[in-house]
């Protein structure tokens, strides 16, 4: 089988045969369908992160289960999953209390250290050197081993590249703003930030009711799209924005802001924009360690509510249902968030489109290589 293997950071991926691992009890092997190409990717190919090579990234993907190893239950081969980057182990302290995307699977791993990042070994390439899965996913390749606790059956004649965004990005998006944001029909929302996370956000508010629907980005074909999805205004960020902004808002700012850009200069940006006892939701990381400095009484004497967001709050096996059927009526649009289909040999493109935010959202297609077993 073959993988996009990070070998070192900054440089090109190694497309390379790996032997992947059996299936171990309570893993999974599944035949990689699609898997979206993030910006998160981008930052972990820098090694902004804390991953260490070998690895394969990819945190989210699809595909079709080829083995189970024992003690699995309701999963079987030759089913189609959803492989987001969060597991749901459904006994840890996090999913006890009904709040799954912190689920310790992910978080708490053991063997975390200076030199490790406590990720397992899935493959071992022909080096013999030992290859793990970045966010225990490891969707650039044509398997994925991985713990049945993230792999989660999908009854859909759905494109394989729409349900592979419901691994990270139609659940960030959408859930930033139905799960945290709780945005209620008649409310303002503004999304910083229109890459594909921004505008399932986007999407999601117009579902949800709200009255205006603000996109702000400095790309003018990302505002295009925004207001094709759904944003009733599209503003390009500045001194400006924030005027226009609280001149749709009656002079007081959003009811909600949803930051979907990433670097820690948005979020202030963010604040701008929302109003006195409103809600800010915040879902970028730019790298390890990124820090950023807000007004104190912006936070506390104005009242505003600070919602962190991780794979939009979401519960996979509650959410999943109503995605699909929105993707399949059509309520929820993905086409046109799908910029670029790449094959293997293709991540290096892949990364640089996603890096010059020439792509929306692309997403590597192991089987666009041709190449058979």
């Amino acid at each position: 089988m073959r993988a996009a293997v990070l070998r070192e950071f900054n440089a090109p991926f190694s497309i390379e045969e790996v032997t992947f691992l059996d299936a171990a009890p309570g893993r999974v092997l599944v035949r990689t369908g699609a898997s979206p190409f993030c910006s998160t990717d981008v930052t972990n190919w820098r090694g902004e992160l804390g991953k260490v090579p070998p690895a394969i990234l990819g945190h989210a993907s699809m595909g079709v289960v080829e083995d189970v190893g024992a003690g699995v239950e309701g999963i079987r081969v030759g089913q189609r999953v959803v492989v987001p980057g969060t597991p749901e182990c459904g006994v840890c302290f996090f999913c006890s209390r009904g709040r799954p995307d912190q689920c310790s699977e992910l978080f708490d791993r053991p063997g975390v250290s200076a030199t490790s990042d406590g990720y397992l070994q899935v493959a071992t390439g022909a080096d013999g050197a030992a290859i793990k899965a970045a966010g225990l996913v490891g969707g650039y390749a044509e398997m994925m081993n991985v713990h049945a606790t993230q792999v989660f059956p999908i009854d859909s004649d759905l494109p394989d590249e729409h349900i592979a965004m419901l691994g990270c990005g139609v659940t960030t998006g959408f859930g930033a703003v139905v799960n945290a944001a709780r945005v209620a029909p008649g409310d303002t929302v503004a999304v910083v930030g229109l890459g594909h996370v921004g505008l399932w956000a986007v999407q999601a508010a117009r579902l949800a009711g709200a009255s205006t629907i603000i996109g702000i980005d400095p790309i003018a074909s990302r505002r295009e799209l925004a207001g094709q999805l759904g944003a009733t205004h599209v503003l390009d960020p500045g001194v400006a924005a924030r005027a226009v902004v609280l001149s749709l808002t009656g002079g007081h700012g959003a009811d909600h802001v949803i930051e979907a850009a990433g670097p820690p200069e948005a979020v202030p940006e963010a604040f701008g924009y929302s109003r006195r006892a409103g809600t800010v939701v915040l879902m970028g990381v730019k790298k390890a360690g990124s820090t950023v400095t807000l007004s104190q009484a912006a936070v506390s004497v104005e009242g505003r509510t600070i919602i962190g967001v991780q794979n939009g709050n979401a519960r996979m096996r509650r959410d999943l249902p109503l995605l699909v059927s929105l993707l399949e009526s059509g309520r929820l649009v993905a086409e046109p968030i799908v910029t670029t289909r790449y094959p293997l040999e293709g991540m290096d493109a892949a990364l640089a489109a996603s890096r010059d935010h020439t792509d929306v959202c692309g997403l590597i297609v192991p089987a666009l290589s041709g190449r058979g077993e």
